[in-house]
């Protein structure tokens, strides 16, 4: 589904990703994983169009490579910046339903599914979004991407510097998120989290992949994840 091939990408002189391939089919859950710094973020950000690349990015068979943003999203491609955007000044209803590409056809996503799986949102569907948590906002900017019903969904760091309990609800999310059948892009720090629910797994270092292999591959790996995981 999600093809990119020697990816480079660089941010003024400096030459941030350098090569990078990585495939994930449909339907299959992969983790990028690796330290602060090494490119992961910016992985994603080239594929979404939010950071100029140079070499090649396939989505279901089509070069999506420097195109737009909104344009890369309608052709079924999400993305959950880190940063967790929403629309302070709008309520948690109105946020979720900005995401639907089409208000007219239904996906596989209602905003009932949202509010039923996250109680906190639920709480306060009507509620300014700028004054939740910031466990709520990343809860939030998650459904609102489902919201526009993509094929394949690129998350981007969901629990950092957030509770364990939100932790564990943003987790039980990506879990139903790939029991659905969507693909999953997760980049993620927390190890427990990527190899529970991974079918396969790259590590980055230095804007490059230096591993690639499934969970239980990089679990019996002890360098690599001495050389490129562990602080």
């Amino acid at each position: 589904m999600l093809e990119v091939r020697d990816l480079n990408a660089y941010y003024g002189k400096s030459h941030i990703l350098q090569g990078v391939n990585l495939d994930v089919a449909a339907g299959e859950v992969v983790s990028l994983l690796g330290r602060n710094g090494v490119g992961r973020s910016t992985t994603v950000k080239a594929i979404m169009g939010e950071v100029e690349p140079t070499g090649s990015i396939r989505f279901k068979g089509r070069d999506i490579t420097g195109l737009p943003s909104y344009r890369i999203a309608r052709l079924g491609l999400g993305y959950v910046p880190e940063n967790r955007d929403i629309f302070p000044s709008l309520t948690v209803a109105e946020n979720l339903r900005l995401g639907q590409k089409d208000p007219r056809r239904q996906g596989r996503w209602r905003l009932t599914d949202m509010l039923d799986m996250f109680p906190n949102l639920k709480a306060r569907v009507d509620t300014p979004a700028g004054v939740l948590s910031g466990g709520e906002k990343q809860m939030l900017t998650m459904c609102r991407t489902l919201m526009g019903d993509p094929e394949l969904i690129m998350i981007d760091e969901p629990t950092e510097g957030l509770a364990p309990l939100i932790v564990k609800q943003v987790g039980a999310l990506i879990s139903e998120i790939a029991r659905r059948g969507l693909a999953i892009l997760l980049v993620e720090q927390k190890l427990s989290i990527a190899l529970d629910i991974s079918q396969r797994v790259y590590v980055m270092g230095h804007g490059r992949i230096v591993f690639e292999g499934t969970p239980a591959d990089l679990k019996a790996n002890q360098s690599v994840r001495h050389e490129w995981l562990e602080v």
